[in-house]
């Protein structure tokens, strides 16, 4: 059996708990995959705190990420996480000295992935983060190497298990988002500051990454469009249901004429398509290939055991040898490619109102989306209560978005509406 493979871990949280108890327990297992050991090295953890349960003796400890520099590793194993600091300093010093690099860390990937991975190039080492995308479901292999010779048009999927959870309770249970969210915390599904989740920034930092593996082009977080579910309400979700969706936070980058298409929103998606019966803490990742068509991966996107799962991974892949390009061509060959912007996305949408009941009310709405050519589908009310507010619904024909949002920005300036229109794009999938 070959030389045993060295790995150093930074950081023993969550994650980093997770891998060093996988890579103890099944050690046989993967030196018998791999064809060579996966030894344990080093760790770095400013706490004092071990892996209940777990020998750790002969594992030289650190209170100091950057003190592994100095071991005799093969392997760097970043999951302190934060895209500045001593994550990048640990990760970028380890490729210029050539060694190998695993991390988990979405924001240092989305971020600064195309320097990080010229580095990895330069210096003839890999740059590995499966574990940063959907957790457990080996989505970025998949895209660039099981399906490796296909031309994908769309990337998109459930990327945040703390929304799909937040968003299938509100469903289940007509409960509010702000009763959810103290719940999905309590149960340890979202942090004491849920807004990296809820505010859609860890699915956007997700789907930069996916869309550059699929469309070969430099990641561009800052292009991706952005929004949360702070706003989607029990209201909503059931109006959903009745005209036959559900809600999903969905990731969306897409290859059109006019430019790469990325972004990250609640969508409503119809309750017979694949996607809209991944519920709870589960992920799922759609592509379309040329070749292959469309292909659904579904799995634990978060958590100790499955994104540990996924560092092993990199690390088994290291262990053997293969040395594919970090966004599946070299990084010099990833193109600038321009970015449609949101205004000219074209969709059908939802869009509810709380409008004061009286007369007239319905005739300045549809004058104002008249005017700015946007034409209705259907329109639902609940309750009659005159000149008293009461939600209004209406589904409106596909058109630019810009279009949709000046005609809402106009009927909210009306006096009898009470608070801001707020829509929903409805997708075809």
């Amino acid at each position: 059996m070959s030389k045993d493979l060295r790995v150093g871990i930074a950081g023993l949280g969550t994650v980093g708990g997770g891998t060093v108890r996988l890579l103890l327990e099944n050690a046989d297992l993967l030196a018998a995959r791999c064809g060579r050991p996966v030894t344990l090295a080093a760790v770095a953890e400013r706490s004092n705190n071990r892996v209940p349960g777990l020998p750790m003796d002969g594992i030289a400890w650190h209170g100091d990420a950057m003190a592994l520099l100095d071991e005799d590793l093969d392997v760097t194993v970043e999951l302190i996480g934060g895209a500045e600091g001593v994550s990048r300093d640990l990760v970028a010093e380890s490729l210029r000295r050539g060694r190998h690099v695993v991390t988990a860390n979405k924001a240092l990937i989305a971020h600064h992935g195309a320097e990080l991975a010229r580095l990895a190039e330069a210096h003839g080492v890999v740059l590995a983060f499966e574990a940063a995308v959907a957790g457990g479901i080996p989505i970025v292999k998949a895209i660039r190497e099981g399906m490796a010779g296909n031309n994908y048009s769309r990337v998109y999927g459930i990327l945040n298990g703390t929304c799909n959870y937040i968003l299938t309770a509100m469903r289940e249970t007509g409960r509010e988002f702000a009763e959810v969210l103290r719940e999905a915390q309590d149960l340890g599904y979202a942090e004491a500051d849920p807004g990296f989740d809820v505010d859609g920034i860890d699915t956007a930092h997700k789907l930069a990454i996916l869309a550059s593996v699929a469309f070969g082009c430099e990641i561009d977080f800052p292009a991706v469009h952005v929004e949360g579910i702070r706003r989607v309400s029990a209201l909503d979700i059931g109006f959903a249901d009745e005209l036959g969706y559900r809600i999903k936070l969905l990731g969306v980058a897409s290859r059109t004429e006019g430019g790469i298409e990325q972004r990250v929103h609640p969508c409503m998606v119809a309750r017979d398509t694949p996607i809209a019966a991944v519920e709870g803490v589960f992920n799922a990742v759609v592509a379309h290939g040329d070749f292959v068509d469309t292909t659904m991966h579904v799995g634990r996107g978060a958590g100790e055991r499955p994104t540990a799962s996924a560092v092993v991974a990199d690390i088994a892949d290291i262990a053997r040898g293969p040395r594919p390009p970090t966004f599946g061509i070299p990084s010099r060959d990833l193109a600038r490619l321009p970015t449609r912007p949101m205004a000219e996305h074209v969709g059908a949408y939802y869009a509810r109102l709380s409008v004061v009941d009286r007369p007239g009310v319905f005739a300045d709405i549809a004058a104002a989306l008249g005017a700015h050519e946007v034409s209705m589908e259907s329109v639902l009310q609940r309750g009659r209560a005159p000149n008293e507010p009461v939600p209004l619904v209406m589904t409106l024909h596909e058109t630019r978005e810009a279009s949709v949002v000046a005609a809402l920005d106009a009927i909210g300036r009306q006096d009898s509406v009470v608070e801001p229109p707020y829509m929903i794009r409805m997708e075809s999938f």
